[in-house]
């Protein structure tokens, strides 16, 4: 890779990881934008961004291991994990060009949401819920790396505490993040690139999930998100027209 592929790549990953930390999803949402434009392939981007999410998850989830409830985690992570395998498999027969169109989209779907909609619905934390909602976020894992959205809007719904809201899904991505990984490592997705773009990445996102810990309390959560969703509704833009 050259140097300055390096540097975006690092500016991407910290900037991910710090957004991440702060509110508790996000990461694949955010370099989903770029990495598919800096990696040979498109499988191989989904692949990176899963394994360095599932990298940062992991830390935090095993700092808030006490807060994990398992019964309500298990259903949504099993469905999530039997879907995604479908999807995973699916996207090495799709064409690239395509793939990306409809990333533009979802990032602008996502952002639309996130903006003016999910404020003002209140879901309720049933079976069914998990399943549908564990179904959405496998077929978006597996497609386009960024599973984080339907989860969430389950994990707000069924935790009481922010402690347990972030215990719930950064194992959800954890644990998922690692099954996807094998199944896209079947897939032909895990590479010698994506293991050198991981090396360099991972450095980024420890230092911003470390610095995000820290301002988090400081930052106001609602107008990082502002941001956030309006940087996924631009590269949305970007990708459909580009």
């Amino acid at each position: 890779m050259e140097y300055s592929t390096i540097a975006f790549l690092w500016i991407l990953c910290f900037t991910g990881s710090f957004i991440q930390r702060v509110t508790g999803f996000g990461f694949g949402i955010f370099v989903m934008t770029m990495l598919p434009y800096i990696l040979p392939s498109y499988g191989e981007s989904t692949a990176l961004s899963g394994t360095l999410a599932g990298s940062m998850s992991l830390i935090v989830a095993w700092r808030m291991r006490r807060h994990i409830a398992w019964r309500q985690l298990l259903p949504i992570l099993i469905t999530f994990v039997v879907v995604s395998l479908c999807f995973v498999f699916a996207v090495s027969s799709m064409d690239e060009k395509f793939l990306k169109k409809i990333l533009g989209a979802i990032l602008i779907c996502v952002s639309v949401y996130f903006f003016f909609i999910s404020e003002k619905i209140k879901l309720k934390p049933s079976l069914p819920a998990q399943i549908g909602l564990g179904s959405f976020s496998g077929m978006m894992g597996g497609l386009f790396a960024m599973q984080g959205p339907p989860a969430v809007l389950y994990f707000l719904a069924s935790s009481e505490t922010k402690e347990k809201y972030i215990a719930q899904t950064q194992t959800y991505f954890v644990i998922g993040n690692a099954m996807m990984t094998i199944f896209r490592a079947k897939a032909g997705f895990v590479t010698a690139a994506v293991g050198s773009a991981y090396c360099y990445g991972l450095v980024a996102v420890c230092l911003g999930a470390l610095i995000g810990s820290k301002v988090s309390k400081k930052i106001p959560h609602a107008v990082l998100k502002k941001i956030v969703y309006m940087y996924m509704a631009i590269s949305g833009v970007i990708a459909l027209v580009a």
